[in-house]
């Protein structure tokens, strides 16, 4: 069984694959200052609760936005299950060829979303991941990685808008009822979640362009939900593509881990 950990800045998501299909997945917040030792005793009871020992555990995966996290969870699957996981990032074999200034400087979450947008559509792709950074890839029919967009995430965007204003209070982030708010929580809304609507279709229209075809549009990322219900763009929707993609990454570098 495999283990697959995707440290985001938000939240830490974790699945058990078994090789066919997606055993149990796990959602909890991103604590930069916690310790190895509470990590270890937060994963061994959510493993437990399912009825898993960590030494059932065959191989293990980490992707990480956040590096003084990378070496955390490191450290807590060498102490659980006794073996070291793999590191997702551009040195692996991804089937994808990063046409990036600087390869390195791609995202690992941006990588694995790639791999399995790719692997998804069979060809030309566009991924939309709406999570702490709202972010916009595109992959050509070669598979390349082509590049993309990254704009603050839609949570971040009510944050700052309401820390950095004396009257506007902050709001629940949901889709108002009409374009034209009313009132001052409404016209928050609407700004947000229509105004990044607009700013999605607007971008995509700008990446098929220079793509030059009709590259099919994935959402995911935890409010691509929320915003699909407003707009015809997404040919699917997925919130674990993320999770699959490194779960791919990790399939295609079987033993990398123990070299």
């Amino acid at each position: 069984m495999l283990w697959v950990i995707d440290i985001g800045n938000t939240n830490i998501v974790s699945g058990v694959h078994d090789g066919e299909k997606w055993l149990h997945l796990w959602r909890i917040q991103t604590h930069r200052d916690k310790m190895p030792d509470e990590y270890a005793v937060l994963f061994r009871a959510l493993l437990r609760e399912v009825g898993l020992e960590p030494r059932q555990l065959d191989r293990a995966v980490i992707s990480s936005v956040v590096p003084p996290l990378t070496g955390t969870l490191r450290e807590v699957i060498e102490r659980l299950c006794g073996f070291t996981p793999l590191i997702v990032g551009p040195h692996l074999d991804t089937g994808i060829k990063i046409l990036l200034d600087n390869p390195l400087e791609i995202g690992s979450d941006l990588l694995a979303n790639a791999v399995a947008g790719y692997q998804r559509m069979k060809g030309a792709c566009i991924v939309v991941d709406f999570g702490t950074a709202t972010s916009v890839i595109a992959v050509s029919e070669r598979g390349e990685f082509l590049g993309g967009a990254i704009a603050p995430g839609l949570k971040l965007a009510v944050s700052a808008l309401a820390g950095g204003t004396a009257q506007l209070p902050a709001i629940p982030l949901a889709a108002p009822p009409r374009a034209i708010g009313t009132g001052t929580i409404t016209a928050i809304q609407s700004g947000i979640v229509y105004g990044y609507i607009g700013l999605i279709e607007g971008l995509v229209q700008r990446f098929r362009a220079e793509m030059g075809c009709q590259a099919p549009v994935i959402a995911t990322g935890g409010l691509s939900g929320l915003m699909a219900e407003h707009t015809a763009l997404f040919r699917q929707v997925d919130v674990g593509l993320t999770l699959e993609g490194i779960r791919l990454i990790a399939e295609r570098n079987r033993g990398a881990d123990k070299g």
